[in-house]
């Protein structure tokens, strides 16, 4: 799923190409994108884009008012109508010729601008990508999960939200009414940079350990942000990915960590999957797999040493490091 660095990366590359310009039609390509019905889609067509906004993994698109409007404040109160994409984990931006035709089968919708076509496209069967139209800012905020940014959130504001409520650090990082943007990708990143366990519980963490994750978050989003805008010198970004060679340990089960070369370790539950690095971050504890617990049990290898002597085909070394 795109998070905070891509969607700032879209919305840049959305500032060059759609602001001020008009918004001359919206075409569906799938009619179980639309998840509103008043006001309805058509009431977008031909307005010309006047916002756009980050509401934590969200895109909001501004429009202007139908009457004209002599003072700029004047049409900064009038936007009230706004286009609230949702990619999800699979939807993808593109930027065409104009009047483009929408594939059959990844294509959900076209946005006709003079200049070109805002392609909405999303891989696999499961269409989860949707699009809101709402009018008025009460509406809009109904969009907003409401989590702190954590680029500009100073310490005491980071801490006061990390510590609200007693989760895990993973759980924590990726909950978008605690913090706007971040989900399983660049939390993997923000915990290996601080140096801490993705299952370590808000409530045990001291001082020292909050301003470590607290450098790390600002850290990474805006190293990350940066790159992905140098990788695309002033071209739209087309292959938006949760997986970048570059990477620490997202992605990167098996590789060395490139701080200290142990192999990356995973926790895979559901669809997701949390990468670390065991003697970087757990004091070389390996984590429980919830499938291979299962399996393996009481013979859970509970350190490196333990797991790669698993691997290499020993004996299992039942509840070492427990």
């Amino acid at each position: 799923m795109p998070e905070l660095p891509d969607i700032t990366i879209y919305l840049e590359g959305l500032e060059a190409r759609v602001l001020g310009r008009t918004l001359e039609r919206v075409r569906l390509g799938s009619p179980f994108l639309l998840r509103s019905v008043d006001p309805p889609l058509a009431e977008a067509h031909g307005r010309e884009v006047v916002a756009l906004r980050r509401l934590g993994k969200r895109i909001a698109i501004g429009l202007s008012a139908r009457d004209e409007r002599e003072d700029a404040q004047d049409a900064r109160d009038a936007q009230d109508l706004w286009l609230v994409l949702h990619l999800m984990i699979a939807g993808r931006l593109r930027w065409r010729d104009p009047g483009v035709k929408i594939p059959r089968r990844l294509g959900l919708a076209a946005f006709d601008f003079a200049d070109g076509s805002l392609l909405l496209t999303e891989a696999g069967t499961k269409k989860r990508a949707s699009l809101h139209v709402v009018q008025g800012a009460e509406a809009l905020a109904r969009h907003d999960p409401g989590g702190i940014d954590p680029l500009t959130a100073d310490p005491a504001v980071f801490r006061e939200t990390l510590t609200a409520r007693n989760h895990t650090l993973k759980r924590a990082l990726t909950d978008p009414r605690l913090f706007s943007g971040i989900g399983n990708a660049y939390s993997d990143e923000i915990l290996h940079g601080a140096k801490l366990s993705p299952i370590k519980w808000t409530s045990r963490l001291d001082d020292e350990e909050i301003g470590r994750l607290h450098e790390a978050t600002r850290r990474t989003l805006e190293r990350w942000t940066c790159r992905l805008r140098d990788q695309l010198a002033g071209k739209f970004p087309e292959k938006v990915t949760a997986f970048h060679a570059e990477m620490a340990v997202h992605g990167k089960y098996g590789r060395p960590c490139p701080d200290c070369a142990a192999p990356v370790q995973r926790i895979r539950y559901a669809d997701n999957e949390t990468n670390y690095c065991a003697a970087c971050q757990t004091g070389g504890k390996v984590l429980a797999d919830r499938a291979l617990s299962r399996l393996l049990g009481k013979d859970w290898p509970r350190s490196l040493e333990a797991l790669e002597e698993l691997r290499s085909g020993g004996p299992p070394v039942s509840g070492e490091g427990a």
